[in-house]
């Protein structure tokens, strides 16, 4: 077919534009769930401060096994009551609601997500699991929708019918709020008891005896960004004696007018006495001894009253039909059925403040498990003294700082529970005693002085700042105050805090900037109000509803992100919490409000983050979080040009509203994004993102810092405490354009030989200890498809080009990661009854260039890495030669006197049958008799021969073992006294040497051919080859 000459040039044009653009031409390789492989993050706690516990349950029949459910931080199990835990569900959303422990087969356990102690940070759930083996797998059972389940409750009699409380949405209206029943094992659910779309169930509570009678508190409730409203006309309590088909509203003897939460329990030990908890004008303790038909107010003093949203919950003793429970601020425990509280602590109590789940066993009521804002504490004497459970890392921070002290310390502020600071590696691992606790209240920003180590910043709610000196421990107040130029200071719950990139300035944020040079002594305003000012988003002081709760939670129209450029000190961005993105390009004389204009982008979300860029001052990154008004989408933009246009930069990859982002400072392409639910990274510049799962679960992650001089991301999580991912560099590396590479060779950081110590520690086996970092050199390499069939494996050269190390290989899609511990093998000593414990690891290898080849089939790939001293050692590089040099030696010997040793054995452990063979002529016999004695007292003046334990006998073997492991242990010079015993043991070593090779060389030609003549085999020796070849 003859085509016009244009339509020739037009289809010549496409096919060059086609081929122009690989997206078109061909389906190129991008990141996913396998790219980022074995790369993985490691956690250092803390547990010395736990995290919220918002839900515990345990066996019965044997209540060492429990579930632990975090407010963010997951899903734990104890088989031991305590003394060791594990996370079970760190697949699956971290919030959790409510546990249920199938009692009959406590192997199936319910689980709920979504907390329901609804403080302005609260995280939410999706829905409902259930385990049949004991946590090891589990299914999702429906009600995604629910956001917060409050209780569930399995029938006795049938375990397919199970009951669940959804407390509903907190910041929007939801229609998937009230009491479901499944009667088939959560496969279908039936809405029993639903209000309206405002109302949710806050608990639910079944007669065991007759199961038939359910009694339920419906709660109206709402948070907003600015305000908090508990109480209307959708609360009340709620009872069906039909299994749930129908319910009665139960009025008579409670409370009129509005009411707020309400918390249920039934007396296990009399079926027909029940205690409601209600808030209301005069909140108030209700007890039923009818099943709920009559009603009387037991208390109403200010134990029945304390913040109803977020402790309401009564738990009534199993054996005590009196004696009930009201966790709170602390513990209160009534014995007169409600009428007085008191504490039952008599003789400890030192527990953690903020109560929120309590468990009884019905077996034996002194034991009870206690949840915390702090985390777990057990007691068996009826809540009188606490044991705490030092294993649970689910602390939830806020904010994380880093200082450049070696190893570097991390510094950061808790959720009601503190600031704390802690090493990033120590000697035996980071344990309870080395987190330091250095500011009370809520804790927030924790920042060290750039330029006085002995000194530090941080923060409790509402913009309170302290100093805080280290030496005296003395703290100053150093917070800005109103003028009389300024309105009344707004401070967010969460204030921002930074220094300046060079260290000379700090600032904090109301709704006006403001900017210290002298450590906080002064402040300059270096702003007008950067906020919307909205007078009717500031009602803190109203906030609350039918009980006022004005914590600074609500504050608003404040400042919530500062951050200057690193490359420009006078260009300053700042975002609020109710929308607006501001820009100073002059040290703060001008501002310029920016618009991030978007389609169906809705006003007023929180600028949760501002990352100016750290290659081009006119670039920045914003995260907006708009779940304060029930928007969980994910909302990413990037400016190029100031802010006067941006980019949306999310995918449908991202899971969670989002916290933090922060562009790497090698690699302009490389972004990490922290949301509600984990750590997304990018190596496109936000075109795809993929989440980081490399020991990390689905946690929120509040906020991201590096740690520049190591090339470390340290994670601040909301629930699972501090992680880090050690060196950057392979994912600084990973360019997308290698994703489609067959395999290519990862760059990491040069290893430095370093020492970190040890310590003696024998404290049990129920403290958390943080992971130090790899000792091991690591060996990164990405592949494009999982190597399945064929040989693959590493081999490793020095720089002589020797071959010393052959290594498995990771043969997974995506980056692997090869660990060589830089050791040689252990010395080959001489066998021995006594354990030689200096000689039980091989000296690491010393510094230099090794090439590392990975043979895959018939293709080979090869790298270079570069190994060198630590730069920080107090030691000098010639010292540490001296030190490789003379514990070589000693290696060297040891496994000279090895071989030596193994050459008489070989001799003397034929020796004997031979001396006893008749075959040969008696002279010979008596020859190789005498020679094996011979040898044999040789040997003991080598190696400790005696029998028994600890014999305290010391030989040649002995002696080098000593300087071998001494000069290991320390990183130094050896001693002078140590270089010339070792030369002394050597001429020993080769006098022995001497006369052993004398003895083989006039005996073995006048043996072996005797032997041979008689039939047998001759007396063979080991030769050096194959000793070394030996394991």
């Amino acid at each position: 077919m003859n085509f016009p000459a244009n339509r020739c040039f037009n289809i010549f044009m496409l096919m060059c534009l086609l081929c122009a653009f690989p997206a078109f031409s061909q389906n190129k390789t991008v990141p996913d769930k396998y790219t980022f492989g074995a790369i993985e993050a490691r956690q250092i706690g803390p547990a010395t401060m736990s995290g919220r516990i918002s839900a515990i349950d345990a066996v019965n029949a044997d209540p060492r096994i429990a579930y632990i459910g975090a407010a963010s931080g997951g899903l734990w199990k104890t088989k031991n009551a305590g003394t060791t835990v594990k996370p079970v569900f760190d697949e699956y959303n971290q919030s959790i609601g409510a546990i249920c422990i199938d009692q009959k087969s406590p192997d199936t356990v319910w689980v709920g997500t979504g907390e329901t102690w609804v403080r302005n940070s609260v995280s939410a759930g999706d829905g409902i699991y259930r385990t049949v083996d004991g946590g090891e797998k589990w299914e999702k059972k429906g009600l995604e929708n629910t956001e917060r389940i409050a209780k569930i409750i399995i029938h006795p009699d049938n375990p397919n019918i199970v009951f669940v409380a959804v407390l509903g949405n907190l910041w929007n209206p939801s229609s998937e709020r009230g009491v479901y029943k499944t009667t088939d094992g959560g496969n279908s659910w039936e809405k029993i008891l639903f209000i309206d779309e405002n109302t949710g169930c806050s608990d639910l509570a079944i007669d065991f005896e007759n199961p038939d009678i359910l009694y339920a508190g419906m709660w109206q409730f709402r948070r907003s960004p600015d305000f908090f409203n508990s109480g209307g006309p959708g609360s009340g309590l709620y009872q069906s004696t039909d299994g749930g088909k129908t319910w009665v509203r139960k009025t008579n003897d409670l409370p009129s007018g509005k009411l707020g939460r309400i918390a249920l329990t039934v007396s296990p030990a009399d079926k027909s006495t029940v205690w409601a908890l209600i808030e209301s004008e005069k909140s108030a303790l209700y007890r039923s001894k009818d099943k709920g038909e009559t009603w009387t107010m037991m208390n109403d003093e200010q134990v029945s009253g304390e913040r109803p949203f977020y402790f309401s919950l009564i738990v009534a003793d199993p054996v005590d039909t009196n004696r009930i429970y009201k966790p709170g601020y602390t513990l209160n425990v009534s014995d007169d059925g409600g009428k007085k509280f008191t504490y039952p602590f008599a003789g400890g109590g030192n527990v953690h403040s903020d109560l929120h789940a309590l468990w009884i066993s019905p077996a034996d009521n002194r034991f009870l498990y206690l949840g915390t804002d702090g985390g777990v504490y057990l007691s068996h004497d009826k809540g009188n003294t606490w044991k705490f459970m030092r294993n649970l890392p689910v602390s939830q921070f806020y904010r994380v700082a880093v200082d450049d002290q070696k190893p570097y310390f991390v510094y950061g502020g808790l959720q009601d529970n503190g600031s704390w600071m802690g090493p990033s590696a120590n000697a035996g691992g980071i344990t309870f005693s080395d987190w330091e606790n250095v500011g009370y209240g809520d804790g927030f920003n924790v920042v060290p002085d750039p330029g006085d180590t002995d000194l530090l910043y941080w923060q409790y709610q509402g913009g309170n700042v302290k100093r805080f000196y280290r030496k005296s421990r003395e703290v100053k107040d150093i917070q800005p105050l109103k003028d009389e130029k300024s309105e009344d200071l707004r401070f967010n719950w969460n204030t921002p805090l930074v220094f300046s990139h060079d260290g000379k300035r700090m600032y904090t944020g109301a709704q006006y900037l403001f900017m210290t040079t002298d450590k906080g002594d002064s402040w300059t305003r270096i702003s007008d109000d950067l906020t919307t000012d909205n007078p009717s988003k500031q009602r803190q002081a109203e906030s609350g509803g039918l009980t006022i709760d004005n914590t600074t939670a609500e504050n608003h129209c404040t400042i919530y992100s500062i951050a200057e450029s690193p490359l420009n000190n006078q260009i300053i961005w700042v975002g609020t919490d109710d929308g607006n993105v501001q820009l100073t390009k002059d040290g703060g004389n001008t501002w310029q409000k920016l618009n991030i204009p978007s389609s169906g982008l809705p006003d007023g979300m929180w600028v949760s983050w501002i990352e100016p860029g750290a290659f081009d001052e006119k670039t920045a990154f914003v995260t907006l979080d708009n779940h304060r008004n029930g928007d969980m989408k994910p909302f990413v933009f990037k400016t190029e040009d100031y802010g006067a246009t941006w980019v949306k930069i999310t995918d449908e990859n991202i899971a969670g509203f989002c916290h933090t982002i922060k562009q790497d400072l090698k690699n302009p392409d490389v972004l990490y994004l922290g949301t509600e639910s984990g750590l997304f990274i990018s190596i496109d510049g936000g075109i795809v993102w993929t989440r980081f799962t490399g020991n990390f679960p689905k946690v929120p992650v509040h906020h991201l810092v590096f740690q520049e001089r190591e090339n470390d991301l340290v994670i601040a999580t909301h629930g699972r405490g501090i992680f880090i991912l050690d060196d950057l560099t392979p994912l600084q590396n990973l360019k997308p354009e290698l994703l489609d590479e067959e395999l290519v060779f990862l760059d990491s950081r040069p290893y430095n030989i370093r020492y970190l110590g040890g310590k003696q520690s024998y404290n049990g086996d129920d403290e958390f200890v943080g992971s130090n970092p790899s000792g091991a050199l690591q060996i990164s390499y990405y592949m494009k498809k999982r190597h399945i069939f064929g040989d693959m494996y590493m081999e490793v050269y020095n720089d002589k080009g020797e071959k010393i190390k052959t290594l498995p290989t990771g043969k997974s899609k995506g980056i692997n990661r090869v660990s060589w511990v830089m050791r040689m093998k252990p010395p080959k000593v001489p066998a021995s009854r006594q354990l030689l414990g200096q000689a039980i690891v091989g000296p690491t290898y010393p510094p230099g260039n090794y090439t590392v080849k990975l043979i895959k089939g018939d293709k080979t790939w090869q790298h270079t890495y570069k190994v060198q001293y630590d730069e920080d050692s107090p030691h000098s590089i010639a010292d540490r030669d001296i030190r490789q040099q003379t514990m070589m030696r000693a290696y060297d010997l040891l496994g000279e006197l090895g071989y030596i040793n193994r050459q008489i054995t070989d001799f003397t452990d034929v020796a004997k049958k031979l001396a006893e063979n008749e075959k040969l002529p008696k002279k010979i016999r008596k020859q190789i008799s005498e020679t094996s004695t011979q040898l044999s007292d040789l040997r003991q003046e080598m190696v400790a021969t005696k029998k028994g334990g600890i014999t305290g006998e010391i030989k040649l073997r002995e002696k080098i073992g000593d300087i071998y492991g001494n000069v290991m242990d320390y990183q130094g010079r050896p001693t002078q006294t140590q270089i010339e015993s070792l030369a002394m043991l050597e001429k020993e070593v080769d006098v022995n040497k001497q006369k052993v090779e004398k003895i083989f060389g006039e005996k073995l030609p006048v043996f072996n051919p005797e032997l041979e003549k008689a039939g047998l085999q001759p007396i063979k020796l080991t030769t050096k080859e194959e000793f070394e070849k030996e394991n």
